[in-house]
């Protein structure tokens, strides 16, 4: 089996959850959020009352922030499992 990088991959993670963070920043600041909410939702069979709140970069850098740093960790942790069980 093939050795993987945790630093890579925990990378790989963290940007692709930060990046889908940061997709999701933007459509909040365009005014679009509620929009895909509510067609997600809907696809989903759901009715709900959340609304999404007014755009703060604050909390948009943090949640990006985090996301990285939640994917990262997942990342690295799950290569260093797979690296042990295939050795």
């Amino acid at each position: 089996m093939n050795h993987l990088s945790p630093h890579t991959t925990g990378l790989a993670l963290g940007g692709l959850l930060g990046f889908i963070h940061l997709l999701w920043a933007a459509l909040v600041f365009t005014g679009f959020a509620q929009t895909v909410l509510d067609f997600v939702f809907r696809m989903h069979m759901l009715t709900t009352g959340i609304t999404v709140d007014a755009f703060s970069f604050t909390r948009a850098i943090v949640l990006i922030i985090m996301t990285f740093v939640v994917g990262y960790v997942v990342g690295w942790l799950f290569a260093t499992a797979w690296n042990m069980a295939t050795k």
